[in-house]
């Protein structure tokens, strides 16, 4: 996937930092909205309940940090240690500011090449797909607790339209760490389309 990423042009995501924010804010009133008692659910992503997803996505921003910092995504762990109390709202926030205090006024590292999971990409590349992992993320946790599971479509719209160039059907698996696609339900909003690009299902 790195290389598809590498490939895209300015026109196609010119500034990717509006949609990361929308979708960050989205998905932090989807983790505010997770009850105690929901902790232990089961997920769309099959191999996390929702503490654990909850863990993965505060460490997600903070991979998404250290892409700005210069640093290497992928020596950041996957996921963090528990909150304290599980207060992952108070966490997943806490992160989300530290990691605007790198790229609110980076846009010089939009086109620098930057150490991604995926490979080395630029800045912009980064980011969107940082984006369509918090937005497939929130669906996740969204359709796993009860809320509404779909982003606004002027976000989740865009970042489905670039995942659908850059992110191939096949081959998945291995070195590109998705299932394969799954068709959409009829009405499905971007969101969910989104996600079932990426490979997820639910129900």
């Amino acid at each position: 996937m790195g290389g598809r990423l590498a490939g895209m042009t300015t026109t196609e995501t010119t500034d990717p930092r509006p949609l990361y924010d929308g979708a960050l804010s989205w998905a932090l009133g989807r983790v505010r909205g997770v009850r105690p008692d929901q902790l232990t659910l089961p997920t769309p992503c099959s191999e996390l309940d929702v503490r654990a997803l909850l863990a993965h996505l505060v460490a997600t921003v903070h991979r998404a940090a250290a892409v700005g910092r210069g640093e290497d995504a992928a020596a950041v762990p996957w996921s963090v240690p528990q909150a304290p109390g599980d207060d992952w709202g108070s966490a997943y926030a806490a992160a989300i500011d530290a990691m605007w205090a790198v790229w609110r006024d980076g846009s010089d590292r939009l086109d620098r090449p930057v150490r991604a999971p995926f490979g080395e990409v630029p800045g912009r590349a980064a980011l969107i797909a940082y984006t369509s992992e918090t937005l497939v993320h929130g669906w996740d946790l969204a359709v796993a607790t009860g809320q509404d599971a779909e982003a606004d479509p002027a976000i989740a719209t865009p970042v489905l339209a670039v995942m659908a160039r850059f992110l191939p059907a096949e081959p998945r698996g291995g070195h590109v760490p998705f299932a394969a696609p799954v068709p959409a339900r009829e009405g499905a909003g971007p969101t969910e389309r989104l996600a079932n690009w990426c490979g997820r299902a639910w129900g």
